[in-house]
């Protein structure tokens, strides 16, 4: 009897935990992390440091979950998505939505007493702008639904300097620059590996409105656009050589992607390109932060 209960709570904590989409979470407050450290030329302080990612990484999971409870009839017709808490009946929709509502107002509690007021409002935008205008709209009115809206998950790095320094700076926008320029090549190219699931579940992604071939054009220029961009904080006097290295290397990877993903695609070239997407976004942050502290 007590294992059978130790094993349920253990299952019912994982699949809260699961609604939080903790790797993407994890992500934005690296790239959050990055930005506070921006801010100045020392380490952040724990005071800020602690109570700020708590804030935003418990927002951020809020917005997480909201995705989980309105997209739940479209993740049940995905095989990507079908196994999540919510098509498989493990919780219910009014379980999420409470789960979301409480961790989110937590968060934002915490950002505001403990932070600052300009940092929990963005944030709060942000969350908005992710759960609603993005999951509830974007994401079925339009196939550029993850240009518009990928201004969301792109705030990150300037709640961090906001965090830090109570003000909106051009570095960190420059910040959000990279993350939404990078967002586009990111997604798009996992849509074109899940291409049929989108079509099944009737969502307007672009390989489903426009066709494979013109996403993968749509990638290359991307991927060409975000490789510009990257370079910026280097021209700027905001980073050093050594991100500038980093970042070629990266972006040379990228391209290669891109390019290969357009001109001699193989049945996982898609696939590959996404989660080195991901490996590039990681690196490039903890480039731009080692930089700081060693270099600059």
């Amino acid at each position: 009897m007590s294992e059978s209960i130790a094993t349920a709570r253990r299952a019912s904590w994982r699949e809260y935990y699961e609604l939080t989409k903790p790797r993407v979470v994890a992500l934005l407050l690296l790239t959050a992390v990055v930005g506070m450290c921006l801010a100045t030329q020392t380490w952040v302080d724990w005071q800020i440091l602690v109570p700020a990612l708590t804030g935003i990484g418990l927002m951020a999971g809020s917005a997480a979950a909201l995705n989980h409870l309105v997209d739940r009839h479209i993740d049940a017709r995905m095989a990507r998505t079908l196994r999540r808490p919510l098509p498989t009946g493990a919780l219910s929709p009014r379980k999420v939505l409470g789960f979301a509502m409480i961790i989110g107002t937590l968060g934002f509690v915490i950002l505001e007493l403990l932070v600052n007021r300009m940092t929990a409002v963005l944030t709060l935008a942000s969350l908005v702008g992710y759960a609603v205008i993005y999951t509830m709209y974007l994401k079925r009115a339009t196939p550029q639904n993850i240009v518009i809206g990928g201004i969301a998950g792109a705030a990150p790095p300037l709640l961090g300097w906001t965090a830090v320094t109570g003000e909106i700076h051009a570095y960190p926008l420059l910040l959000v620059m990279i993350v939404f320029t990078w967002t586009p090549p990111h997604f798009w190219a996992l849509a074109v590996h899940r291409a049929k699931d989108y079509e099944r579940a009737e969502i307007p992604m672009l390989p489903v409105t426009h066709g494979i071939e013109f996403t993968k054009t749509c990638i290359l220029l991307y991927t060409v656009l975000l490789t510009v961009v990257c370079v910026f904080p280097y021209l700027i006097g905001m980073s050093g050589w050594l991100y500038l290295v980093g970042v070629t290397g990266l972006n040379i990877g990228f391209l290669a992607y891109a390019w290969k993903l357009k001109f001699n695609a193989g049945k996982f070239t898609a696939y590959n390109m996404f989660k080195y997407s991901i490996w590039y976004l990681m690196v490039l942050f903890v480039l731009l932060l080692v930089d700081h502290y060693g270099f600059s």
